[in-house]
Parts: C-alpha cells; structure tokens; sequence
C-alpha cells in the first residue's frame, strides 16, 4: 500500500490555503509543464504535480484526502537526501556555465529493519567450451557458498547455458541444499556462448516467485562474447526492468564485452564486475549477494527534471555499485537502496546564466522512489528542489569535501574513459597523453598498482595503436572501484597470482 503525499509534491504542507495551492500549481507549470520544458523527466514530474492538484483544489476531494492524512502517524520518507552544490553560489555571466550536484542517499536508522531481505535470485551460468578448468570450477565453489549462505526462506534457481541454456535448479526455497550443490557439480563445459537464451530462461524462473516482497534479481556470470544477440539480450533487459526485476553481470577474463554489460545491467540498476581470475569469483559473488539481502528498498527509480536554462549532460552512480547512467528514458533505474551502505549520485548541469535574475535560483527537481521491504511494505518517494544563489559578486566559497572527493575520484575514471575515446577515434597522442596523466594522478593516490597498468597501456598504444583487452578493463573497473572506496579487492585482484587459470 502507498500513500501519496501530495502536499509535499507542490512543495507544502497540510495547512496550506487555498490561494497557496494555485499558486505552487501555476509555479509548477512554469518550470516544468511539456509546453516549456523538454527534458525528460519533466512530464513525469508535471504530471504528479496534475495528480496533486486534482485533488487539493477540489474542497470535497480534499476534505476526504485530509481525513486519510490525519490518520497516518508518520508521512516522514524512511530514506533521507542530502544535496551538495559544488557552487551553491553563482556570480551571473554572459556564458554557460557548469554545475555538479551530489545526492547522498541514506536509510534513516529508525526506519532499518534487522532482518534479512528475502531474496529471489537466479543465477546464469556461461558455460561455453571457454569456461573449462578452472573457471567453472570455482563458479560451482561460488555457486555451493551460495547455496549455503542463502536463508531458508529465500528461493535460488540456477540457469546454464552454451549453444542452448537448461535448468540446473529450478527455482525453490532452500530445503535440500545438499541436491542443490549436486546439480551444480554436473555442470559441464562446451560448446557456444548462446546468451540470449541463457537470460531469456534465467529471467523466466525469476518470474515464477517474482512479488514486491522479494529483491527479484539475476546474476550473470561470462567469461565470453555473444553474437548477433546482443539487441534481443538488451530488450530482455529492458522488459526486466519493467517487471522489477534486476540484473547485475560478473565478466571473467578479458574475452567478453564490457561496454555490453554495462548497458545490459544498467537498464536495471544493476551492477557489472570485472573479475581477472576465476578464484575470486566467490569473493564477487558473496558480496553481491550480501549487499542484496540488506536492502532497505527495491526497485528503485529516479527522475530528474531540470528547468528552463538548465541542461542535463551526465549522471553518474558512485555508490554503491559506481556507473553511468542513461537519462535520455526516465524513470531512470537505480536498483536497490542498501540499508547499510549509502547510495550517492552525482549530475552534471550546465547552466544558462545570462538573463537570471539575481537571487535564488531553482535549478530543477529529484525524485526517487521505490519499494520498501518488510512488514511495514509500501511505495516511498523523496523529492529535492535544487536551488542556488545567482549573485552580482565575485564567488570564492569552496566548494563541500563531500563533492570534491567524489569529483576528484571521478576524474580518473573519465581519464580513462577519454583514453579510450581517444584510441576509437584514432588520436593516439591524445590517448597517450590522457594515460600518463592518469598514471600520475593514480601515484599520487597511492594506487601503484592501476598507475602502472595505465603507464604498460600508454606503452602499448604508442607501439601498437590499440588498448589490451586486459589493460582496458583493470582501468575502467579499478578506476570505478576507487570512487566508491572499494579498493581492497580490486586491488587484490590486480596483484593475485594468476596461476591456475
């Protein structure tokens, strides 16, 4: 069940007269009626903003609204936003300029439940010709730690897939954990890396036991690359998302499509995981799994709507699981809200200051929602009024630690990302030069190991004018780790012997 709180969408409260109802309305349609502003996220918010009104100006609607209010002991959201501006002020200038913004995420300590979020998890097992050996020995180790750590309460269903995919475990509650771990032991590598059929049986036996009580999610596991599928596997995606269902991908190896599975798991507010050597796949998967079964709310959405002069250029998710995000479709996916952990996002604006008045300034409106877990089931939803100062003077306030450190983390991710741009694109000086700073930057962080995998591809560019498989990813995912302060295992992961694969 969910209450809305239309009140709070017009910006008000309970005591609000009639004449202050019309006015948050004709200031809603101003910023963000379809009419005026184009942005993606506006017609979603104008129309909350509709379905508020509708109700609050009608005086018989809103006597019988009002008496539904007054009983609800507490409308508080359980999850808290915090906002850092990197400029909270502004001197106006006769040019655009750029605005990041960082909203912190957090479940409020009296609203987290000690229990366990029950789990509807299907793993997706590759297990091509290429996974033989080591590899798809240690994902039936992770597989069997899975099965133990699970809750008795919690369903798993397990799905392999080479040239066809078939059901190792259909999906169940963990009653016979000893079969369970038998099943996974038969599997057996050859053949192809039919993916599309791996997900499309996978996300079937999700749906058997899918509800909003459950977090409803499938892990991928590859060590290869899927051909002349890829557009079907990300319309399964996209069909996932739409039925609260997510996705998060765990590569081994160099041989699969990392920009593939990023698109693939982001659709759902997933997560993806570059693992180097197949005897950490446990660690991986413990941890995904873990996280999981803390969340505080699932399914979660969020929509951004900037006003007028504003533009919208990127998104990027720093925590927990850091990745761009696609805004062009809103809602825009965020997955699960951790009840231990924070989730932050950064935006990136560009702002049109040339004919803004002096004075505050509303930049736009976030909103996120999603369902609660637990007994105390329902649909929560945060929104935030952005607002700096437009201001005559000269601005020399320093920008909040907060929004520094995640920005400086962040640069050395698009270091890379530019290196790689710069390699598509054919300017090989540029890349050359985007991977040395990078290695500088990374020394200065004290992470020696990713500065030297960037100086052996600054290398490895200039003689052969091409990144290695490898070095692309230890970059793109150990950089990524960095901003969420995840360092420990990734750089295990660069330093482990590699032996036995």
């Amino acid at each position: 069940m969910s209450f809305v709180d239309h009140y709070s969408t017009l910006g008000l409260t309970s005591e609000a007269s009639d004449s202050d109802i019309k006015s948050a309305y004709r200031l809603a349609a101003r910023r963000f009626h379809p009419d005026v502003n184009k942005s993606p996220g506006a017609n979603i918010i104008f129309g909350e903003f509709n379905a508020a009104y509708e109700i609050l100006a009608d005086p018989t609607k809103r006597q019988l609204y009002d008496q539904e209010y007054k009983k609800i002991d507490d409308l508080s959201p359980g999850i808290h936003m915090q906002v850092f501006f990197s400029r909270p002020r502004i001197k106006r200038l006769g040019q655009q300029q750029l605005l990041y913004v960082l909203a912190k995420l957090q479940p409020r300590l009296e609203k987290i439940s000690d229990s366990h979020a029950p789990l509807n998890l299907c793993i997706v097992v590759d297990r091509s010709k290429s996974m033989q050996g080591s590899r798809l020995r240690h994902v039936k180790q992770a597989a069997h730690a899975i099965i133990d750590d699970l809750d008795d309460n919690d369903v798993i269903s397990i799905v392999s897939f080479s040239d066809r995919a078939e059901v190792v475990i259909s999906p169940q509650r963990m009653r016979d954990r000893r079969n369970m771990k038998a099943r996974v032991s038969s599997l057996r590598a050859d053949g192809s890396t039919a993916m599309y059929e791996g997900l499309d049986l996978g996300l079937s036996q999700v749906e058997r036991y899918r509800s909003t009580q459950y977090v409803n999610h499938l892990i991928l596991i590859t060590d290869g690359r899927t051909y002349l599928d890829e557009d079907k596997c990300l319309g399964l995606a996209d069909d996932a998302r739409m039925r609260g269902v997510g996705i998060s991908g765990m590569g081994i190896g160099q041989d699969w499509n990392d920009q593939f599975l990023d698109d693939l798991t982001s659709r759902t507010g997933g997560a993806s995981a570059y693992i180097s050597t197949g005897h950490t796949v446990t660690k991986f998967l413990h941890n995904h799994v873990k996280r999981l079964a803390t969340a505080y709310a699932e399914r979660s959405q969020l929509v951004v709507a900037p006003t007028k002069g504003v533009e919208l250029k990127e998104i990027t998710r720093i925590a927990p699981d850091p990745a761009r995000l696609s805004f062009e479709k809103q809602p825009i996916a965020l997955g699960t809200i951790d009840s231990a952990a924070t989730t932050a996002v950064v935006f990136k604006f560009l702002i049109d200051t040339t004919a803004v008045e002096y004075g505050d300034f509303h930049l736009g409106r976030l909103q996120v929602s999603g369902d609660v877990l637990g007994r105390d089931q329902r649909v929560e939803r945060i929104v935030e009024d952005l607002t700096i100062e437009i201001t005559g003077d000269d601005v020399t306030d320093e920008p909040p630690p907060e929004i520094i450190d995640a920005l400086s983390k962040l640069r050395l991710y698009q270091l890379q990302e530019n290196a790689r741009e710069a390699v598509d694109n054919g300017d090989f000086e540029e890349a050359t030069r985007q991977l040395n700073y990078l290695a500088t930057r990374l020394l200065e962080e004290g992470q020696e190991g990713l500065a030297q995998a960037a100086l052996h591809e600054a290398r490895m560019v200039k003689q052969t004018q091409a990144l290695s498989d490898e070095g692309t990813k230890a970059l793109k995912y150990g950089t990524r780790a960095l901003i969420n302060l995840e360092t420990e295992l990734f750089t295990n992961l660069l330093t482990e012997e590699a032996s036995d694969d």
